[in-house]
């Protein structure tokens, strides 16, 4: 299985190949060419021994499965970044940066992007592209021979706290119609971004970063070096797009209505959410005299969905020049994420909305302590065992934030940077304060390193790697 995924992700090579064959030289066509060949043998030497043989996947074969490939993508990934003679880093940064890459986190230790080659920039934003739906959901869509076991591979790769409903009988075709909206989205993010002026090149890299909720952007400067408003708006409103549960744009082109969006609770209760911090962040800019009106609402904005919803695009000045209010009110809005089932990060709407609603449970039993009163979503009641579930991960979850935090503390790191950039990598946000406001090379191997690790954890939603490290799992 993991032979198969490794001979697929070799595939994804060609398309850097040709971006360095168009605009550079052929010294930069040879490190994916490199890569390629690697990644292709890696993959024959696991499947070719094995090939003949047939077994049905359970569960805990899935978590493998998804674990093992991620933790060798993220390996694999860096030959690139080692092998060219620009950029010039370390393997540990070459692994922070693909890893970032691939779980659409964005933050970079890269500078002087201007000056890299596009196969480099392109590379970077084809991670981002991959990693948004999951290259392993990708597998099962183009492998009708992953179709025995499929959804044990869907299940552990797609986030969110209830995965057993699926869109088609076949797993297969799930993952396939789930792919087209992407791609679709895709297409007419960069058509957007082309006709507000970006060159094709970058209007291509900007979308996969936008659609993918990553943070990668062709410049140093990120979007705030187009200064266009026209940018800035695309880019939020497709974040936002992006941050909505795809299987919802599924079912509305099914049914011919959008109606069953706007009916979902996880998407009236994301975009109330959402619509609350945009009000609150842009009032404050606009009352504190940083922007007049209409400033403060295209920042405010832009800013706002681009950092809740996981996207680390950010504009000229909002690490250094803006009030610290607004910075540190969208870094704890990168908690809130997007819906489950898009590709952002975070920990979700969904769960934000059952605790929600499991406190105000709580509240009315103190005062009618005999009542049956069941938590209920869209009009449906959740089951205890799916409360459980979101009450275990956001024990977790808020657990493993504070033990990244001070692990990062320990490492030498001030609080403001260690807790901004623990935020930033487990949230798959990408933009973290202080030190790392904007680029994260000030930070030592050791901090380089756990920050690394808690992009995978952020990415998988904990479960996955905390079963591989459970007795219980291999018995």
């Amino acid at each position: 299985m993991v032979g198969l995924l490794l001979v697929l992700f070799s595939t994804t090579m060609l398309p850097p190949i040709a971006v360095a064959w168009w605009y550079d030289d052929l010294h930069v066509v040879m490190p994916f060419a490199e890569t390629l060949a690697a990644t292709l043998g890696l993959g024959l030497l696991c499947w070719l021994p094995v090939c003949r043989f047939k077994v049905d996947l359970r569960n805990r074969d899935g978590f493998v499965v998804v674990v093992a490939f991620w933790v060798l993508l993220s390996l694999l990934g860096t030959l690139p970044f080692m092998l060219a003679e620009q950029p010039d880093i370390s393997f540990l940064d070459a692994w922070f940066e693909t890893t970032s890459g691939l779980t659409t986190t964005g933050a970079t230790i890269l500078s002087d992007l201007d000056a890299l080659p596009k196969a480099i920039l392109y590379y970077r934003a084809q991670m981002h592209f991959f990693g948004g739906m999951g290259i392993v959901v990708l597998a099962v869509a183009l492998l009708p021979m992953l179709g025995i076991g499929g959804m044990q591979l869907y299940k552990a790769e797609t986030p969110g706290p209830m995965k057993d409903e699926k869109l088609t009988p076949r797993i297969t075709e799930t993952a396939k119609n789930l792919w087209f909206i992407y791609v679709g989205l895709n297409v007419a993010c960069a058509l957007a971004f082309w006709a507000a002026g970006m060159s094709p090149f970058d209007a291509i890299c900007h979308a996969f970063t936008t659609i993918a909720l990553g943070g990668f952007s062709t410049h140093d400067a990120s979007i705030g070096y187009y200064q266009n408003p026209a940018i800035e708006l695309i880019a939020g409103t497709f974040a936002l797009i992006a941050a909505v549960n795809f299987a919802l744009y599924f079912l509305a082109w099914r049914r011919g209505s959008v109606r069953v969006i706007f009916r979902d609770a996880e998407f009236r209760f994301f975009i109330a959410v959402v619509a609350g911090i945009v009000a609150i962040a842009c009032a404050y800019l606009y009352f504190d005299d940083k922007f007049p009106l209409w400033e403060s609402l295209q920042h405010g904005y832009f800013q706002s969905v681009m950092i809740v919803t996981g996207n680390g695009l950010t504009t000229a000045g909002y690490s250094s020049d803006w009030p610290a209010f607004v910075p540190l009110l969208l870094l704890l809005g990168s908690f809130f994420g997007g819906c489950v089932g898009s590709t952002c990060g975070g920990i979700k709407a969904i769960r934000f909305l059952l605790l929600y609603k499991q406190s105000l449970r709580e509240a009315r039993l103190l005062i009618r302590p005999t009542a049956q009163i069941a938590v209920k979503v869209g009009g449906h009641p959740i089951s205890d065992r799916v409360m459980q579930a979101v009450w275990g991960f956001y024990y977790l979850y808020i657990f493993c934030y504070c033990a990244l935090s001070l692990a990062l503390t320990a490492t030498g790191v001030d609080l403001v940077t260690a807790f901004g950039s623990a935020a930033a990598g487990l949230n798959n946000m990408g933009v973290g304060l202080g030190d790392t406001a904007s680029n994260f090379s000030p930070l030592n191997d050791t901090a380089t390193f756990l920050l690394a690790v808690s992009m995978l954890v952020g990415r998988l939603e904990i479960f996955p790697l905390l079963l591989l490290c459970l007795p219980d799992f291999w018995k």
